[in-house]
């Protein structure tokens, strides 16, 4: 039973910084892609970055290049997304994701275990 607890969201003014943190345990993730997705209200869960937990690749959505970082720290089994320069249309719900499948998955149907979730709200 693969366990991802998010940490980290809170409230912040645009311009400012945060970061998230997924704890993975459960099964040995290996090659396989890890991601963060997020959930705006009353929206549809997008994708924002995706990492490989061996080669450490990443990929990122156009609207997060440049202001978010994601990193993984393979001894603690742990997954960051660093975002800077944040923006009221971050606002969202983000979710760590962990697949089984791909080496590397920006699409929903490429995870197969999620998060509970963490808010993070960006005030103008």
């Amino acid at each position: 039973q693969v366990q991802l607890v998010e940490s980290g969201g809170g409230l912040v003014q645009a311009g400012g910084s945060l970061r998230l943190s997924c704890a993975a345990s459960g099964r040995t993730f290996s090659s396989y892609a890890m991601g963060w997705f997020r959930q705006p209200p009353g929206k549809e869960r997008d994708f924002v970055a995706t990492i490989n937990w061996s080669d450490g690749r990443t990929y990122y959505a156009d609207s997060v290049k440049g202001r978010f970082t994601i990193s993984r720290d393979n001894a603690k089994n742990t997954v960051y997304l660093q975002m800077n320069s944040l923006k009221p249309e971050d606002t969202a719900v983000y979710y760590c994701a962990a697949g089984g499948r791909d080496p590397i998955a920006t699409m929903l149907f490429g995870y197969d275990a999620w998060g509970q979730g963490t808010q993070v709200t960006v005030s103008s």
